[in-house]
């Protein structure tokens, strides 16, 4: 059947302000009958403004969400996709510990309001996805375990929200993540935006998708592990941590690994070929810095406990949304497990074993911007996990129409008041900036300096 004959059967909300607090509205399209959209208002957090959680329900599996509408003009202002990575981390992370209207440093006192929120100037959602991250589950042994996957459920999510609410409808959308949202935002934004020729062709108004955000991306595992060398060996961050004969065994394998990686897993993907290239690689040049007790995420300081991602607050997040009276006001599905996890073994495991995390997303990057969708990379100097150095050397091979352009732009400081936040290269689309003395998590790290970031970028203003 057409598109076109479907769609008078869809009758849109309208407005946010028709859903309510006590129970979940129910949002379908007939255009994705496998999807659905289960919201209500949910008073915690930010009493500032408005805020809504609900599932994403394909069949048996189902994605939780969390949305907040801007604290300047939530009828007018741009909205934000944020999903954290691993893959299998919670978007909870982001949301608690990041970027979001509240934090949460004590389980039982409950949350403080975070002035630095992303919020301040646009609507944002915070996603668990895939399936069996943080609150998502799934029924009868459902799961994905491809970026590939994961993206076709999260376009249909869009459409389905911006469709039935017409105040969103042209809005600038924004999808952003950190981590492996270095894989999963190109082929989520690209999802979305090739999703757009079928929302025209059935009368209806496109996905208004105007750029992708990657914080401390992994978007090209090949460049990344080249970069273990000089973070650990090199002063590209901080002095050299690792002693000389183990860097200069690192060095003599470089040559390799990229060979290897490039012909193995880039110019024609041989999966054994691959996994074994990678294991080298990571035997050679990724593992020794785990002998330095170091954190992944930030090379100027010790892991104070790998159990808790090296930050003991994400425990106190997790026993935070243990709580029976947190996961009632949330409207979490009694199916979830009771232990709160902020990242997901199952699903990263899934995910190595069909080999997701030894593909790049470069030419889904380059694919968005030759479309005119904008690109802002942007990472802490001090993480070593997607470091500078790996992200700098992709966004300037990668090949595009604005790569000379681009390439040619030599990096400049940025400021924040008056002080250098990090330096930064643009051309065409594309923006490459360093946060300096942030890790990983750049906004949990540098609040201030993320926040004038992410306005900037919004307000399309040169950082």
């Amino acid at each position: 059947m057409p598109y076109a004959h479907w769609v008078p059967e869809f009758r849109p909300l309208g407005s946010l302000s028709a859903v309510g607090a006590s129970e979940f509205t129910t949002l379908e399209h007939p255009m994705f009958p496998r999807h659905s959209v289960r919201i209500k208002q949910s008073e915690f957090c930010d009493t500032t403004v408005k805020a809504y959680t609900g599932y994403i329900d394909i069949e048996a599996k189902h994605l939780f969400f969390y949305f907040f509408e801007s604290r300047n003009d939530p009828d007018k202002d741009d909205v934000v996709f944020w999903t954290n990575g691993g893959p299998g981390c919670s978007s909870s992370l982001g949301l608690f510990m990041e970027l979001g209207p509240c934090r949460v440093t004590n389980a039982t006192e409950g949350t403080k309001f975070h002035p630095e929120s992303w919020n301040n100037n646009a609507s944002v959602f915070f996603v668990d996805q895939p399936v069996n991250v943080g609150f998502s589950y799934a029924e009868y042994g459902e799961s994905v375990s491809t970026s590939e996957q994961a993206a076709l459920d999260i376009a249909a999510f869009v459409a389905i929200f911006f469709e039935s609410f017409s105040s969103f409808k042209g809005r600038a959308f924004h999808m952003a993540g950190e981590s492996y949202g270095g894989r999963y935002i190109p082929l989520f934004a690209s999802a979305v935006y090739d999703q757009n020729v079928q929302l025209v062709q059935a009368g209806l108004t496109p996905i208004n998708l105007t750029s992708a955000i990657i914080g401390n991306g992994l978007t090209d595992p090949t460049s990344m592990v080249l970069s273990y060398y000089d973070m650990t060996c090199t002063p590209a961050s901080v002095p050299p941590v690792l002693d000389i004969g183990t860097c200069v065994r690192m060095k003599k394998a470089l040559a390799r690994c990229e060979k290897w990686g490039k012909a193995a897993c880039v110019d024609q993907f041989d999966s054994m070929s691959c996994e074994a290239a990678a294991t080298f690689c990571a035997t050679e040049i990724e593992y020794p810095y785990f002998s330095t007790g170091l954190n992944y995420y930030d090379i100027s300081q010790p892991c104070e406990d790998v159990s808790s991602l090296c930050y003991p607050v994400t425990k106190t997040i997790g026993e935070f949304l243990d709580r029976p009276d947190v996961r009632e006001t949330l409207g979490v599905d009694a199916h979830v497990s009771k232990k709160f996890a902020s990242c997901s073994d199952k699903v990263g495991q899934a995910f190595s074993l069909a080999d997701d995390p030894l593909h790049d997303s470069i030419d889904y990057v380059a694919g968005l911007l030759e479309r005119g969708v904008d690109v802002l990379i942007y990472v802490g100097t001090y993480d070593w996990i997607c470091n500078w150095v790996g992200n700098e050397r992709w966004t300037l091979a990668m090949d595009w129409s604005g790569k000379a352009e681009f390439g040619s732009q030599a990096l400049r400081e940025w400021k924040v008041g008056g002080a250098v936040a990090g330096k930064t290269r643009s051309a065409k689309g594309l923006t490459f900036a360093t946060v300096d003395a942030a890790g990983h998590m750049v906004p949990y790290d540098k609040p201030k300096e993320a926040l004038a970031l992410i306005n900037r970028w919004l307000a399309k203003e040169a950082l």
